[in-house]
């Protein structure tokens, strides 16, 4: 079993910047990609940003490029987001997840989640 919790989650006002975090524990060697979701209110769960647990490979939809940024440290067994630039649509919960599989934008690749941070921007 792997268990995920976020943190750093908060009100931000547009144009401000937040970094998420989640701490990995338990069987955490088995983790192969660490990716980032989100969800807003009356909307699908959407994909946000992966990366592969040693670092080398990350992967971004073309909407989350530029603003978003995914690090791991794998010291702290720790996985990162750093949001910049942020607007009032990006307001949403904001869900840690962790695979045994390659990278991937697929929420059904992924096996364990956290419980989510709620992410609010205010205009």
């Amino acid at each position: 079993q792997v268990q995920l919790v976020e943190s750093g989650g908060g009100l931000v006002q547009a144009g401000g910047s937040l970094r998420l975090s989640c701490a990995a524990s338990g069987r955490t060697f088995s983790i192969y990609t660490m990716g980032w979701f989100r969800q807003a209110p009356g909307k699908e769960r959407e994909f946000v940003a992966a990366i592969t647990r040693n670092g080398g490979s990350t992967y971004y939809p073309d909407s989350m490029k530029g603003r978003f940024s995914i690090s791991a440290d794998n010291t702290k067994n720790t996985l990162y987001l750093q949001m910049s630039s942020l607007k009032p649509e990006d307001t949403a919960i904001y869900y840690c997840a962790a695979s045994f599989l390659r990278l991937s934008s697929i929420r059904n690749d992924y096996k364990y989640w956290g419980q989510g941070t709620q992410v609010t921007v205010s205009s």
